[in-house]
């Protein structure tokens, strides 16, 4: 069993709690992510990436909020957590 099988596993067995939980973790690192956008300026690259930050944030949301399958909101909350990261480190690196 993988590590993503057994965090899911755990994810679905609480999924109110963790898709709760979820939601405060994305909002925070969206946040930071944004913040680390703007930082730069507000260029078309910035926009750009500002862009995809809240479309992925919105995402995972409104994944929640329409009732969709835990996979389908797991998997969001996995990817706006990813990629929301590597668009702070790299904004706040540069």
């Amino acid at each position: 069993m993988s590590t993503y099988e057994k965090i899911y596993g755990q994810f679905e067995h609480g999924f109110f709690a963790g898709s709760t939980l979820g939601v405060l973790v994305q909002s925070c690192i969206g946040g930071i992510a944004a913040m680390a956008v703007l930082e730069n300026g507000a260029g078309l690259l910035q926009m750009l990436q500002l862009f995809l930050v809240v479309a992925l944030s919105v995402s995972y949301n409104g994944s929640i909020l329409s009732q969709q399958k835990p996979k389908v909101v797991f998997n969001l909350l996995l990817w706006s957590i990813g990629i929301n990261l590597l668009v702070a480190v790299i904004n706040f690196a540069g």
